[in-house]
């Protein structure tokens, strides 16, 4: 169930209980299709998005919504940016490269705070802190999302990256090799790569390279600025439905994982599939607990953040000849609604996902 090649190139809920406190706008008298892409196949991680569909998150608004899987954020960018989709949930580092590469592309909201980029180690592994790096054999997918922005994490933390060496490796067996030993880390997406490593029955660590501020958005909702500026309660709605259905599964994971092999049932007869979707799941969980979502509302998006997010992108991941998006009008708040999760409830989504905190930690 690995993106990591495909995700990548240079590159409280306060519902009183009841999803009827969601008001529905009046965008048609009859269900409108509208077409939506994922950044890569069905997972936990997208789960939500199946939840909102079964729910009748998206019925209610009179959308008759179609999910596709989709090949990368970056790919997904360009297929909502050429007009194959009307919105996609897409990583922001995939939405910011489109856009510096002239995509017309708008992000509506943020569902997901971090894209979990970093180091795997195994459990037993001796490196503690980013020095420990140093000399030490690394493998890396040089197609895969994360490795553009590996020179940036070890800059900001002071790593000499001649003393390491890189090892290039297939996206189908780098996790084997890291528990096989024939690298000493890899870098890595979190919620591609902690779940296959978790299904070999091999203990993980994780350093998040967010935490030395090397950070992108994961995903945000998606659409062109013409369908923004044409329909704006059509993506309020498409955005809300959304986000309703996320804070369904934040509040009700284990109803969020019924829902997902329902609605996707051929990943419930894949070996290790349920389990898959619920490690995916609580990963993706775990970056929607911030300081965006929790201040202000799921779906806020800090635009002091995307800034630093831009600028990450076009020193690291963007060709030489990219022009720099403009923040305010690559990202807005104007439709995020107040879907707000209770101190209590934000206390279980915490509870719920500690076994991927101790690892991500």
């Amino acid at each position: 169930m690995s993106r990591r090649s495909a995700l990548g190139i240079a590159a409280g809920l306060t519902l009183g209980g009841a999803a009827a406190n969601f008001a529905a706008p009046a965008i048609a008298q009859s269900a409108r299709t509208v077409k939506l892409t994922l950044p890569w196949l069905a997972n936990g991680s997208s789960l939500f998005v199946y939840v909102a569909k079964s729910q009748g998150f998206f019925r209610k608004r009179g959308i008759d919504i179609v999910i596709s899987r989709g090949f990368g954020s970056v790919a997904a960018a360009q297929a909502v940016g050429a007009g194959e989709f009307d919105f996609g949930f897409i990583f922001a580092g995939g939405t910011i490269l489109g856009a510096a590469r002239g995509l017309p592309l708008v992000a509506l909201s943020t569902l997901g705070y971090d894209a979990l980029m970093g180091m795997a180690m195994r459990g037993d592994s001796p490196i503690k802190t980013p020095k420990d790096l140093q000399g030490k054999k690394i493998g890396t997918v040089p197609a895969s999302a994360e490795a553009p922005y590996w020179p940036a994490f070890a800059r900001k933390v002071g790593v000499d990256i001649s003393t390491v060496t890189m090892v290039q490796m297939d996206n189908r067996v780098v996790e084997q090799g890291l528990v096989n030993k024939q690298v000493d880390a890899i870098t890595a997406i979190g919620s591609s790569s902690i779940p296959v490593i978790m299904a070999m029955k091999e203990p993980v660590r994780f350093m998040l390279w967010s935490n030395a501020g090397i950070a992108l958005y994961a995903g945000q909702v998606v659409t062109r600025p013409e369908i923004l500026a044409k329909d704006k309660e059509l993506c309020r709605a498409v955005n809300d439905a959304l986000t309703e259905g996320l804070a369904y599964a934040l509040k009700d994971p284990e109803a969020g994982i019924d829902i997902f092999l329902k609605e996707i049932p051929e990943i419930g007869i894949t070996g290790g599939g349920k389990e898959n979707a619920r490690i995916s799941q609580g990963l993706m969980h775990y970056t929607v607990i911030s300081p965006e979502a929790q201040t202000n509302s799921i779906g806020y998006t800090d635009m002091t953040k995307a800034g630093e997010m831009v600028d990450l992108v076009m020193e690291f991941g963007a060709p030489k000849d990219a022009k720099k998006p403009v923040v305010s009008e690559l990202f807005t708040n104007e439709l995020v609604g107040s879907v707000k999760l209770s101190t209590d409830e934000w206390m279980k989504v915490k509870r719920n996902v500690a076994e991927y905190a101790a690892i991500l930690g």
